[in-house]
């Protein structure tokens, strides 16, 4: 019962496009789960209310593929702007049934060793040290569904995992052939699962984890876990799902993936802005202003499995970085992002980033440091509401506003790849500004009209 249930849950969040199930009237669980969640408010660690999330690839960060290379370039990711590192993980990984020359980060072999190929327990204490003295925080990536198929556990607790009508221990989907199911009726499976969780936080004091596939893992364990990390330190929970239930009552921060294939599919001319318009109110139904959503371009499975941000993206790739940056949400920078990374990276084998100069270093930089700094920018109920702003051509626009009781501003962004002269329909939108690209001085009022080239992007910040 608990695979077929857990596959079904897997096809519901990862595998089926997004976007076909939002289309679908909302069901009465999900209504239930909307009238609950509205009800319940997660307490987010207080330092993560102005930040923004880097993904680090560590086997393919540099040559060495170490811990220690990583720390060596904090400062440069602290100068970009961004402060909370997510460490793909960092554990040994399986030998049998292993894919590739090099295997899969997520088929773990032990939950309390780290990679001999990148490095030690020490390496790892020194780089959160390190984190932690420059105001930077680390999270690790935790395979809580599956491990590897020798993974000690596998020998001595078999009970602990998924088998078939046979008795023989099978894998979480037929396609995931290097791991094995780990069954969570099993109580001891979960207090070995929690223990291991803490013994990071106590060890090397990380600051909380990205958790793969969490929606595979039932709601009530992670809500124990986190009760358990609440009591070491405030921890940062980023759940790889998209299912209010986790994020209220276990995790700060879900993925905003159906926006992500939306924004792909706008890039690629099949969805227009209005598109966007319907999104935001059937999201507003699903999660509250105090849920963290995380905003993407990239990350390491979009990267891998469909292609660069510029493959999917093309001329769009700085107008939707642009549009992560200011939405409510937190942003995210997948590994080489900013040294304009233009590489499929090999998921199994060693495939180093081409790290180069890049015209998006300064960009990131210039947008993450404005979310950090402008209180209407930042994350959950920290930040401002996003009120969108009626243009006169709203298929090819979308404008928006963020505004508090110190701070305004005002985005417009041309999501076509034509000419758009356009007017803003809405006083909210009026007023001085300062554009945060070129700084120069403008005025929007309802006969200012805004030429803007193809996939054009205006970021106005008012004085």
């Amino acid at each position: 019962m608990k695979k077929t249930t857990q596959f079904i849950k897997f096809l519901l969040v990862v595998l089926i496009p997004i976007s076909i199930l939002v289309s679908c009237s909302q069901s009465k669980k999900e209504k239930a789960l909307s009238e609950t969640q509205l009800q319940t408010k997660l307490a987010h660690p207080e330092w993560s209310k102005n930040l923004s999330i880097y993904e680090v690839n560590i086997r393919q960060y540099s040559e060495e593929g170490t811990l220690k290379k990583i720390e060596e370039s904090l400062p440069r990711l602290k100068k970009l702007g961004t402060d909370i590192i997510w460490l793909m993980p960092i554990y040994p990984i399986g030998e049998i049934n292993r894919k590739g020359t090099l295997g899969s980060y997520y088929a773990v072999k032990n939950y309390k060793a780290v990679n001999p190929e990148f490095g030690t327990l020490q390496d790892l204490k020194d780089l959160v040290n390190k984190a932690h003295e420059l105001g930077m925080y680390i999270i690790l990536d935790w395979v809580a569904n599956h491990t590897a198929w020798d993974n000690q556990l596998i020998y001595d607790h078999p009970e602990w995992y998924t088998k078939d009508s046979t008795g023989t221990i099978i894998s979480p989907v037929p396609d995931w052939t290097d791991v094995a199911d780990l069954n969570y009726d099993n109580t001891d499976l979960r207090k070995y699962m929690i223990n291991a969780l803490k013994y990071w936080v106590e060890e090397c004091n990380i600051d909380g984890y990205r958790c793969d596939v969490a929606a595979m893992v039932p709601t009530d364990f992670w809500e124990n876990a986190r009760t358990e990390l609440d009591k070491i330190k405030p921890v940062f929970m980023l759940a790889e799902a998209n299912i209010p239930e986790l994020q209220n009552k276990a995790f700060d921060m879900s993925y905003a993936w159906e926006l992500h294939t939306l924004m792909n599919e706008i890039a690629q001319g099949k969805k227009s802005a209005i598109d966007l318009q319907e999104h935001f109110k059937k999201e507003k139904k699903k999660f509250t202003t105090n849920d963290y959503r995380m905003n993407f371009t990239s990350n390491h499975d979009e990267n891998s499995w469909k292609g660069t941000a510029y493959k999917r993206m093309g001329d769009a790739v700085k107008t939707m970085t642009v549009f992560t940056a200011t939405i409510p949400g937190m942003p995210l920078i997948y590994s080489g992002q900013e040294a304009c990374l233009d590489k499929q990276l090999k998921f199994f084998e060693k495939d180093v980033i081409n790290w180069k100069n890049c015209e998006m270093d300064k960009f990131y930089s210039k947008l993450l440091s404005l979310k950090k700094e402008n209180n209407a920018l930042w994350n959950g109920e920290y930040g401002a509401p996003m009120t969108i702003i009626k243009t006169s051509d709203d298929k090819s626009v979308f404008a928006f506003s963020r505004i508090n009781d110190t701070n305004k501003i005002l985005v417009v962004l041309n999501l076509s790849d034509k000419n758009a002269n356009i007017s803003l329909l809405d006083d909210k939108a009026y007023g001085d500004y300062t554009s945060l690209f070129d700084e120069n001085n403008i005025t929007i009022s309802v006969e200012k009209m805004l030429n803007l080239e193809p996939w054009d992007y205006k970021v106005y910040i008012a004085k």
